[in-house]
């Protein structure tokens, strides 16, 4: 996985639903925890992740990935929240993880990447 040697910027990562890809659950959340358990096992850190739609329903309380999220911001992570997503889904008060941000956070991060991975 991933053994050269060549410097690489980190990417930030967006994701926009509950899980990676559209399926009906449990798939989504099944392979987010997998691409997730990845990249912190082989320490793949990116610069950001951006949470907004329904990926913020990953953030928060009853999330199957909340530990391996934990995880990433425990190693310097920022993970971007949009805080007009978790009010219109009425999550605001149930955030476990992460900084609650809003768009201009989001397009900051995006500004500053070399490359932005959408999932």
């Amino acid at each position: 996985m991933m053994n050269d040697s060549t410097k690489r910027t980190a990417p930030v990562i967006l994701i926009a639903n509950d899980g990676m890809g559209k399926a009906d659950q449990p798939l989504p959340h099944k392979l987010i925890h997998t691409y997730l358990s990845l990249l912190v096992e082989h320490k793949l850190f990116p610069a950001a992740i951006c949470f907004y739609t329904e990926g913020v329903k990953l953030v928060v309380e009853g999330s199957p990935v909340l530990d391996l999220l934990q995880a990433l911001e425990t190693n310097g992570v920022p993970l971007i929240i949009c805080q007009t997503c978790l009010n219109h889904f009425g999550l605001a008060d149930n955030v476990k993880v992460g900084i609650v941000g809003g768009m201009t956070d989001i397009i900051e991060a995006q500004w500053r990447a070399d490359k932005v991975i959408t999932l």
